[in-house]
């Protein structure tokens, strides 16, 4: 594979609560640790927490087999929120390389140290809270 640049635009935020209305696309999710304000219906993200990659986000959000470890991460008032990224098929794995090792969120432990593809830029736009919205990761 060659130099890539992704565009990546974003959507979120999707409550622990109301996770089921992710949508069904090819991509790549994020995980987040959010304070809820009832009163004024506003979500504040506090930490990204894990970075994924899926054929159908909704499905593998929906029975990840690491969301005991992602509750780990919530203190009293704070729940999980997810925003996501459509991406094509064949280039989903490397986007979430990309993200991970760029961000090294702590639940994540593949492509943390090392990114094994060719260069790649990552553009993102939409729901960008606590993500680098334009880099570019080397193979290492």
């Amino acid at each position: 594979m060659a130099a890539k640049t992704f565009n990546i635009n974003i959507q979120g935020y999707w409550r622990d609560a109301n996770k089921s209305g992710l949508p069904s696309h090819s991509g790549v999710y994020f995980v987040y640790v959010s304070s809820y304000d009832q009163k004024s219906g506003k979500v504040t993200l506090n930490r990204l927490i894990y970075i994924g990659e899926s054929e159908d986000v909704n499905a593998r959000v929906l029975n990840h087999e690491k969301n005991n470890e992602w509750l780990k991460y919530i203190s009293y008032g704070e729940e999980l929120c997810f925003s996501t990224g459509q991406v094509e098929s064949l280039y989903r794995i490397r986007v979430e390389a990309a993200y991970i090792f760029n961000h090294k969120p702590p639940v994540n432990t593949e492509y943390k140290n090392s990114f094994p593809f060719d260069l790649t830029t990552i553009i993102s736009t939409g729901e960008t809270a606590l993500l680098n919205t334009n880099f570019t990761v080397y193979r290492t």
